[in-house]
């Protein structure tokens, strides 16, 4: 559990890398077609094999964000429960001392 924290960060930050990265490819993509105007410039690196390919990882790495981030949560709410419970306990305790 302890190292969920740490993953995270990784994960946030391949994703965000990839989200970045996606502006550069459709860009890189764009300068290498032979179209004239940039819609269709656009719309050729859109359905470009690298640019899918490029979506699909986005995908995965949304995904495994998504899944340490509500482990975090999991977690949080965990220790947020254990915290009330030692409370009504303490209070309990008092009342009957």
């Amino acid at each position: 559990m302890t190292d969920a924290g740490p993953r995270f960060a990784n994960a946030k930050a391949q994703r965000v890398y990839l989200e970045e990265y996606r502006k550069s490819l459709k860009a890189i993509l764009m300068r290498s077609s032979k179209e004239k105007t940039s819609v269709a410039q656009e719309a050729e690196a859109y359905a470009d094999p690298s640019y899918i390919a490029h979506l699909e990882a986005l995908k995965i790495a949304v995904h495994g964000e998504e899944a340490l981030r509500w482990r975090l949560v999991t977690a949080q709410v965990a220790i947020d429960v254990w915290r009330s419970q030692e409370s009504s306990n303490r209070m309990i305790d008092r009342s009957t001392a």
